[in-house]
């Protein structure tokens, strides 16, 4: 699309809800660019004293550890630089991901110890390392220097590293700050490529690598505006088409279609498949899976994935189960703490979010799973930084703290557990709150059921890839007749209605984990009247385009 005057109006009124007026801020929203989005990586403060360490380790031989997080940011960032090492041709590095139990989050003193010993002088990490001051002066005791890529917020004091890029540093004057890990990784190798001369990498490779930086860039919901939305773009596109024996096994066991993949099915079928490597098992398997050129191994890997992930559902319903349960006997704080020492770690946030989600406040679920260590995730409720509010305990309380404003990880003695929810309350009353919306969504426009139709919904992704920072769309329907209810699913347990209006139209409208019951004071059954919020979605179950309504709320 060329100019506006071939725009649909609706994405017109879309672009224009989401404050983007000037009409070549909305040609460039809608047709996101390669070139002209992608900042100079050396741009990013410290990018050149980075790239030279690393072209001289190369030149001289040096061993290389890659140490990247478990989730589903660290992973695919890992592949990246593995990917770009080997198609370098430098075969004198490994790649290492951490056991989120035994070792925990970020770099780990007794790893690099062995790093060490086995004569590697130099670590490049991926996604985490901003806040691992002990484990970096370690590293350079041990003369291994470390090279620190990381997105999470820096504290007072930042780790001894040879360097650090991470646009969240006061003196970084990136035009964005909000890469996620991948992202990071992939601007380091744009760098590497740009400055090491490499006559037998075609011009414009690293754009295969865009498949893991946009996977991670959805995941890790990041604001899919500036470079993020371009990398969430392309991203998607290479993901498509990627030839990756790993992800085309992943996605054929989840029974989702690579070339009709959308933001989505990164979140909702790939992400939760690679994070429960390290939920449930041992996260070097997720990585495996991603960076392997073999066929047969690949859809070993991804049948495992697949099962792990099917146990942690499984493990987080009966957790939740558990959590309300004791919860319904106390008498609640301001901020809730609970745990078990026979809980996973691993899938505490998961649990930490939907307890914060139930009740309004900040979560932190912890466990032990037979570790001398209590640890745990938390999760906001949306009013609070958790960053600031675990900083503002007295010193002593946590072993470990770090994370976003939203989200985050801890661990802490056990002699601390006890009031560790009295602490944090106290905290939490002397510190400024933001105003949270009784609903976390905006009705864009009011729609009738004709304009469930294809030309309403490509008018609408327009704007994809949706996320944090660009919301997916949601609309109105004002008295739209029921024309039926079923429950589909294995169990029953998802919402379907056929629906039409007074304009003669007709479509589905299907809401998951939900039943007529989901609204208590509506009368949601055939021949009924009701006003509906649903957003649009294309659905491909057994290869068979549909498009239908995704139920927000009724009333």
């Amino acid at each position: 699309m060329k100019d506006l005057a071939r725009m649909h109006p609706l994405t017109n009124l879309l672009l224009e809800n989401r404050n983007i007026l000037d009409a070549d801020e909305k040609l460039r929203f809608i047709a996101p660019d390669y070139e002209r989005d992608s900042h100079d990586p050396f741009l990013i403060l410290n990018m050149e004293r980075v790239v030279e360490r690393i072209l001289r380790a190369m030149k001289n031989e040096e061993k290389i550890i890659i140490y990247g997080d478990y989730d589903c940011d660290g992973i695919p960032g890992s592949v990246i630089l593995h990917d770009l090492f080997k198609k370098i041709g430098y075969a004198h590095f490994s790649n290492y991901i951490p056991h989120r139990h035994h070792e925990g989050y970020g770099l780990n003193k007794e790893a690099i110890i062995n790093f060490a010993k086995g004569g590697v002088s130099l670590i490049v990490t991926v996604d985490c390392g901003i806040t691992d001051v002990p484990e970096v002066t370690l590293a350079n005791e041990l003369g291994v220097d470390v090279i620190i890529t990381d997105h999470h917020l820096p504290q007072a004091i930042l780790p001894p590293a040879y360097a650090i890029l991470n646009s969240k540093q006061a003196d970084d004057h990136y035009p964005d700050d909000m890469l996620c890990g991948a992202g990071v990784a992939f601007k380091l190798s744009q760098a590497i490529l740009l400055r090491g001369n490499f006559a037998h990498i075609p011009l414009g490779w690293e754009k295969w690598l865009l498949d893991m930086a946009g996977l991670s860039t959805i995941a890790d919901m990041v604001p899919l505006v500036k470079e993020n939305r371009m990398l969430a773009y392309y991203g998607l596109k290479v993901l498509r088409k990627s030839p990756r024996p790993g992800l085309i096994a992943l996605l054929k066991e989840a029974g989702t279609f690579q070339f009709e993949l959308t933001e989505e099915d990164v979140g909702f079928t790939i992400g939760p498949r690679i994070n429960a490597a390290s939920r449930m098992d041992v996260p070097l398997r997720a990585f495996e899976l991603l960076a392997t050129d073999d066929v047969v191994f690949a859809k070993e890997r991804a049948k495992f994935l697949s099962n792990l992930n099917n146990e942690r559902k499984s493990e987080v319903a009966r957790m939740v189960k558990e959590a309300m349960q004791h919860l319904e006997e106390r008498t609640l704080q301001a901020v809730i703490v609970i745990g078990n020492p026979k809980w996973k770690v691993g899938v505490a946030g998961i649990v930490a979010n939907k307890i914060a989600e139930h009740y309004n406040r900040p979560t932190f679920v912890w466990g032990k799973e037979g570790s001398s260590i209590i640890k745990g995730s938390c999760r906001s409720d949306g009013r609070i930084n958790l960053v600031e509010l675990m900083c503002a305990v007295p010193d002593g309380v946590f072993l470990d703290k770090g994370g976003h404003e939203f989200s985050g990880g801890f661990s802490i003695s056990p002699e601390y557990i006890h009031t560790l929810e009295d602490q944090l309350t106290l905290a939490h009353g002397g510190m400024p709150k933001k105003e949270k919306p009784e609903v976390n969504y905006t009705v864009d426009t009011e729609l009738t059921v004709r304009d469930v139709n294809e030309r309403t919904y490509l008018a609408i992704t327009q704007l994809a890839p949706f996320g944090v920072g660009n919301p997916k769309p949601h609309f109105f329907f004002r008295g739209v007749i029921i024309v039926s209810v079923e429950m589909f699913g294995k169990e029953k347990n998802h919402l379907k209605l056929v629906l039409t209006d007074a304009f003669g139209g007709r479509t589905h409208a299907i809401g998951f984990f939900m039943t007529p019951e989901s609204f208590p004071l509506i009368d949601v059954s055939s021949g009924k009247k009701i006003d509906l919020v649903a957003t649009f979605e294309k659905s491909f179950f057994r290869g068979r385009p549909e498009l239908r309504l995704r139920i927000v709320s009724i009333s």
